[in-house]
């Protein structure tokens, strides 16, 4: 009776985003037939895939009452600078002008993963050690890592090596290589999340650090590796934003994607107030702006009504959260 009643209504509140998500497919397939096609679909999990890997990122670190405003900027430091390496040498407007070598993509996208996690580890020291705000210290990390890539180059790296470009506009049969990244991330973020000592150790901090530490979990070092983990998730979105546009641009590429992936991660559920993330949520969360981003293109909304929608979205996905967990308390 009563207690069945209060299971179903939890599975109700915590799938409620998926019928969204099934309603909103809905509406745009009726009002553009073009809409749910393989064709299309296709080209919605290709454009979703970048924001998609930086949301799975940014929700490791809203799971811990955190925040990271410098994904989009590293992602661009990073296109940029691995993107120099792989220029052609006899390239006239190399950004790298002196650089004699044109290093085999698999090394420059490692350093690029290595660039991504230094940057992750430097900020989440200094969030975990110093106590500082993480909206502060990556907001710090936001304007020194779009400062740098504008330094670096002043006009975009193009001309990338085929092998470079492979991860962000590649093909394995009819699939997306972006889009198998994405899937991969996925399906790793919900295996930390779900399965490892880390990922519980997150839930714990986010929901009381004090209590957390109490039972022994070494909140700082969980704090650091979720920042890496952000960073590693931002350096492998630039590298194939990079690679899916064939050039990087220091002031314009990943601009604002950290916004996106918060938003996404938001409307997937992950609460501000920590402890609570589902990484199906925040999949869903992706896939219901990726929806809205690409259902009122094809209906030929006005770009500007699609961020109001998208804002009403992202504030009444929260604020039934905000009902839902007051009703827990």
């Amino acid at each position: 009776g009563n207690q069945m009643n209060a299971n179903t209504k939890k599975k109700l509140s915590d799938n409620m985003i998926w019928l969204v998500l099934v309603v909103l497919v809905i509406i745009m397939s009726i009002a553009n037939p073009k809409f749910f096609t393989i064709a299309n679909l296709r080209t919605l999990l290709t454009g979703e895939s970048i924001k998609g890997i930086m949301a799975f990122g940014v929700a490791f670190a809203i799971l811990t009452k955190g925040i990271d405003l410098s994904i989009g900027a590293s992602a661009a430091l990073i296109a940029c600078v691995t993107g120099a390496l792989v220029q052609p040498v006899d390239l006239a407007t190399k950004a790298l002008a002196n650089f004699g070598v044109q290093v085999p993509a698999i090394a420059a996208i490692l350093l690029g993963m290595v660039m991504g996690v230094i940057i992750g580890a430097l900020q989440g020291l200094l969030i975990a050690y110093t106590k500082m705000p993480a909206f502060i210290a990556t907001l710090g990390g936001q304007l020194i890592c779009r400062a740098a890539a504008k330094i670096f180059t002043t006009r975009p790296v193009s001309n990338l090596s085929d092998g470079y470009r492979w991860l962000g506009s590649g093909m394995i049969g009819p699939i997306p290589v972006i889009v198998v990244v994405f899937l991969i991330v996925f399906a790793l973020a919900a295996f930390i999340l779900g399965q490892t000592r880390f990922g519980k150790s997150l839930y714990a901090i986010g929901g009381n650090d004090q209590a957390a530490r109490v039972a022994g979990i070494n909140v700082e070092r969980n704090l650091v590796l979720t920042y890496i983990w952000c960073g590693a998730c931002a350096a492998l979105g630039g590298i194939l934003l990079a690679g899916r546009a064939g050039s990087a641009d220091p002031a314009n590429s990943g601009l604002n994607y950290e916004l996106d992936a918060i938003a996404a991660a938001t409307v997937g559920g992950t609460s501000h107030t920590g402890g609570i993330c589902r990484v199906t949520g925040v999949f869903c969360g992706i896939l219901i702006l990726g929806v809205i981003n690409n259902g009122l293109v094809l209906i030929g909304v006005n770009d500007n009504y699609t961020n109001i929608i998208k804002g009403l979205i992202i504030i009444g996905a929260v604020a039934l959260d905000m009902r839902k967990n007051s009703r827990k308390a």
